[in-house]
């Protein structure tokens, strides 16, 4: 069976949960071939083989840490030279479809972003992506050279299935572009605890109808109640309620997790463009017209004033 390389997401080594949904993924249409770049490869390889990774091709050089994003993009070229693989798997974060489009354009390979599955074709790896606010689903493949794929978070549950994961040094050859522009200076992100937003399972989402930055406080109170994170529209973040890191939309993040509930969102399509294949998704607003009912699963038709608290205190109850 072919081989397909997974670009590994991970902190020091600590993978993320998207790199393990890829590597679920990747079992359908080929051998995993996890590519790790950066410290900590060995403590990592344990959960990639545990989640299917047959290989794992490691590199560690400081040019990862201190330049942007061209060194990840020699490394995995280095990689799909040395394996010829089926199909590049990387998880679609801002950073992913960057390094995604520059190693398709450097490997003379056509490019899919946003995908939400993936399945095997005769002519190579099929990728669904849901477009159109949801509407619809296409299904597309790359016809020319090694198909670059990236992923949306939350597209496939983490399946154990235990490989080989050996883990092998990739040899990198970085080029001029690699070093031309530096990381000087990095903040770590302040801590409140929740799930991070582009890879949460369950997102709550507040917006114009909140109506003041001190009331995203019972936005909160759900999402620490469910578990989940918070996300924001774009109406609430250029009012100064929360921070842009939250927002959701076009401009923002784009999330796809299994639960989205939208509270005081109207659902104009700069907002639906970053939530639309979420798996389900539940509407408060007191306007029975709001656009975002065209898309929700589930509707409440009332005022989020009320109903929040009041779901709020239920699932506290049904957890007590």
């Amino acid at each position: 069976m072919a081989e397909v390389l997974v670009y590994v997401d991970h902190l020091e080594g600590d993978v993320r949960k998207p790199t393990l949904e890829l590597l679920t993924l990747a079992r359908r249409v080929g051998d995993p071939v996890a590519v790790h770049l950066g410290p900590g490869a060995g403590n990592a390889a344990g959960v990639l083989a545990e989640h299917g990774a047959v290989r794992v091709l490691a590199a560690d050089a400081p040019e990862f840490a201190d330049y942007l994003v061209v060194p990840k993009v020699d490394a995995l070229a280095a990689a799909a030279a040395a394996v010829s693989p089926a199909a590049v798997l990387i998880p679609s974060s801002a950073e992913g479809k960057e390094i995604a489009a520059r190693l398709a354009l450097r490997l003379g390979s056509g490019l899919i972003t946003d995908a939400v599955d993936l399945e095997a074709g005769d002519d190579g790896p099929l990728a669904h992506q849901s477009v159109f606010a949801a509407a619809f689903t296409t299904t597309s493949r790359v016809t020319q050279g090694t198909p670059v794929i990236t992923v949306k978070p939350n597209s496939a549950a983490p399946e154990a299935a235990p490989a080989a994961g050996t883990v092998e040094e990739l040899a990198v050859s970085f080029g001029e572009a690699a070093t031309a522009t530096r990381v000087v200076e990095r903040s770590p992100r302040e801590s409140t605890g929740r799930p991070d937003l582009t890879e949460a399972a369950i997102v709550v989402s507040g917006g114009r109808g909140v109506n003041g930055s001190e009331n995203f406080a019972l936005i909160e109170a759900l999402a620490d109640s469910l578990g989940a994170a918070v996300g924001a529209s774009r109406a609430a973040v250029d009012a100064g309620w929360y921070p842009h890191s939250h927002q959701v939309g076009q401009t923002g993040k784009t999330v796809s997790p299994q639960l989205y509930v939208a509270a005081g969102i109207s659902g104009a399509i700069q907002h639906r463009a970053g939530m639309q294949t979420s798996k389900t998704i539940v509407a408060i607003n007191k306007d029975n017209e709001a656009p975002i009912f065209e898309l929700a699963d589930y509707g409440v038709v009332g005022d989020l004033f009320d109903i929040v608290p009041a779901l709020t205190d239920e699932v506290q109850a049904r957890k007590g």
